[in-house]
């Protein structure tokens, strides 16, 4: 079993020519996107007289203790079997837990991967506040607007009640529930992935740009076009759902934006009501596309893609985007992806039919 987790942690991305530590500047990547975002944060908290809170403060103490449990977990589960490993091996080797942790992790890779996970922390910070800040700064509402474009995409039907009749009401709200929520879960272990397990630090650090920058462009997408979603702004399509962990929260979120609109000095609740763009398809297509580009295994880029294709129908089933959200949200992540590849160094491969015809015919011999 240690051997095991030894050769899952150093084979789970496989490494490109130049990647593992030789990244450069690339770890500068997501610290400059945070300190945006910070910026973007403070000046809309400074100019509204706005609080400035701590998501998700209330269930799991903070993001940033919940990223430093897992970080730890994965860091517990790289040191300890080559520990083991190395005892095994031989005996006369420096095999002890702590002298295999200063080796791994107390050098350059160490800081650089604590870098990269306070970036992140202090990006998602920006991304929650900011979005908690939309009422304050704008009154539009795109809702009904984003129902008729449904509509007419949809040949005149609602999407989420068509996804009721044809899977049902049952089961299928159980399943894609879970799913759902999953995504809360996805997030920071995903980062101990690619940042901990994973051989490759670039690839981690182009991860990690790449999530960064889908919360910054989620952010202005709300601002862009704001709306609420279809469960908010036409509640009585979902009325035949049964009761899920997705339904609780979404009372929950309702709850919180109220408390915040009320009075946002004196709750520790952010707004978290927003549609335009899905930020759940932006950061799991943009995982599965990472996975992709990284030559990830099989079984990993086919679990995140499929982890896309059910997520996609479940915010539908559930009426948290419409479908034009889904679309921004394709888009987002691919440009996440394409501008984290460019500021981390990464070169993305061209498909064929858009390289020069002598350079195909050259890669085809």
């Amino acid at each position: 079993m240690p051997q095991d987790l030894v050769s899952a942690a150093e084979t789970a991305v496989a490494d490109p020519p130049g990647g593992g530590d030789d990244i450069g500047r690339a770890w500068l990547a997501p610290a400059l996107i945070a300190a945006f975002a910070l910026a973007a944060m403070f000046a809309i908290a400074i100019a509204k007289g706005l609080p400035i809170r701590d998501p998700d403060a209330r269930y799991v103490g903070s993001p940033l203790a919940l990223i430093g449990v897992i970080a730890a977990v994965f860091i517990a589960l790289d040191v300890g079997p080559r520990a083991y490993m190395r005892r095994k091996r031989s005996a006369g080797a420096t095999s002890s837990p702590l002298a295999v942790l200063r080796e791994r992790w107390f050098n350059r890779r160490g800081a650089i991967v604590l870098v990269a996970l306070l970036s992140f922390y202090a990006t998602y910070l920006s991304y929650r506040n900011l979005k908690s800040y939309i009422p304050f700064v704008t009154d539009a509402d795109h809702d009904m607007g984003l129902l008729d474009l449904d509509r007419a995409m949809f040949f005149g039907q609602d999407p989420a009640t068509f996804l009721h009749t044809v899977l049902g009401t049952g089961v299928a709200a159980q399943i894609l529930s879970w799913v759902y929520l999953a995504f809360l879960t996805f997030v920071p272990v995903s980062l101990g992935v690619a940042l901990i397990w994973s051989s490759n630090l670039r690839g981690g650090i182009f991860y990690v740009t790449t999530l960064s920058l889908c919360w910054l462009f989620g952010a202005a997408s709300y601002y862009l076009i704001p709306a609420q979603g279809p469960i908010y702004a036409q509640p009585r399509l979902f009325t035949q759902l049964p009761e899920t962990g997705v339904s609780r929260l979404q009372e929950t979120l309702a709850e919180h934006r109220v408390e915040v609109l009320v009075n946002p000095d004196s709750t520790a609740a952010v707004q978290s009501v927003a549609a335009f763009a899905s930020l759940h398809i932006a950061v799991v297509f943009a995982a599965a596309l990472v996975a992709q580009l990284l030559g990830a295994q099989r079984m990993l880029r086919l679990g995140l893609w499929s982890l896309f294709a059910l997520t996609g129908v479940a915010t539908i089933y559930f009426g948290w985007h419409y479908l034009v959200d889904d679309l921004a949200g394709l888009a987002i992540g691919a440009a996440a992806v394409v501008l984290a590849a460019r500021a981390t160094g990464y070169a993305i491969p061209r498909p064929a039919w858009l390289r020069p015809a002598a350079q195909s015919r050259a890669t085809a011999t």
